[in-house]
């Protein structure tokens, strides 16, 4: 999610955040490809647009898609991802500059509307921030399946060790020996993080009867998966869409008290170029329905885990579904 990778400036410094964060990409290869389910749109020859991204790996994987996809669709496509945070490429969307990238529902309601807290139900968090997001010339379409939010994974072989637990209010059930965490220095301190989610499963932080402070570590967050695969802790702190899950065979626990926000990914394109060409949207109803969860941490794996370039296992996604060729 955009929310934990943000540069240290502020929204209202527009000038200051394109300076200094960049709206230049890491690397602007992208393979060529032709029409597959992506069709070229008719009047569109070569009108310019630009596409932005932040600069971890799903949003690079999800940004070069999106540049694959409208080149195929006529466009004279600039390519602006890997911008340095969460602040600047929304800066970047606001001030015109970049017509469309790749956004979570969670952080476009928590991060830039500044509600005061995210809805789990993901269908009306998306509603949500596209109503409210309107306001700002910003136009969000149907989101994906795939939903980049917090959880608590497990060491697949450990599952029966534990008795079978599949959910969070399993961990609830465990002896208290047994509820040992692995979390990032951020979450375990966040409003909406470690403390208050143990309060809603019934397990209070530092309560003998709960999950005494002993029985938490808190790393680094690439040390938080590795440190849950080799049993330094029963649950580690992940995020639904990491690599790292598949390669480490980590299995994440049902959040079935609906704690964690919705961070569904969607295609944000400024309503201005939106008016413009209507049919962008058509464009992105090809891809969002493919991108699940499995499919983006198999995408963010070969990236992280195999060493693949973004834009090469874009291309070779895209081209396996059908969409290009």
């Amino acid at each position: 999610m955009g929310t934990r990778r943000t540069c240290a400036v502020v929204l209202p410094l527009v000038g200051v955040l394109l300076t200094g964060c960049g709206l230049q990409s890491a690397s602007t290869f992208t393979p060529q490809a032709s029409a597959g389910a992506i069709q070229p749109i008719a009047g569109v020859d070569g009108d310019p647009i630009t596409v932005g991204s932040k600069n971890f790996t799903e949003q690079l994987v999800l940004g070069k898609i999106a540049v694959i996809a409208l080149q195929v669709a006529g466009f004279d496509v600039a390519d602006s991802t890997s911008i340095p945070g969460a602040a600047p490429s929304r800066a970047g969307q606001l001030s015109g500059k970049i017509d469309m990238q790749w956004e979570y529902t969670g952080t476009g309601w928590l991060n830039y509307l500044a509600m005061p807290e995210g809805i789990p139900d993901q269908q009306e968090q998306y509603a949500a921030v596209r109503d409210a997001d309107a306001a700002n010339g910003i136009s969000w379409l149907p989101p994906a399946e795939a939903n980049n939010t917090y959880a608590f994974g497990i060491r697949s072989e450990a599952i029966a060790e534990l008795g079978g637990v599949a959910s969070l209010s399993d961990v609830a059930a465990l002896p208290v020996e047994q509820r040992t965490f692995c979390v990032e220095s951020e979450f375990a301190t966040r409003s909406d993080g470690f403390e208050p989610m143990l309060e809603t499963y019934g397990i209070p932080l530092g309560d003998p009867q709960g999950v005494p402070r002993e029985n938490v570590r808190v790393l680094d967050t690439g040390a938080v998966y590795t440190a849950t695969d080799r049993g330094d802790c029963n649950f580690g702190e992940v995020f639904t869409t990491d690599g790292r899950l598949e390669s480490l065979d980590l299995t994440v626990l049902e959040d079935d008290q609906g704690y964690f926000p919705a961070y569904n990914m969607a295609p944000v394109v400024r309503t201005e170029t939106l008016d413009e060409h209507p049919e962008i949207a058509d464009v992105f109803a090809e891809i969002t329905p493919l991108l699940t969860d499995e499919v983006m941490i198999g995408l963010n794996g070969r990236v992280d885990v195999g060493g693949e370039d973004p834009a090469d296992v874009a291309y070779e996604w895209m081209r396996s579904v059908g969409l290009v060729s």
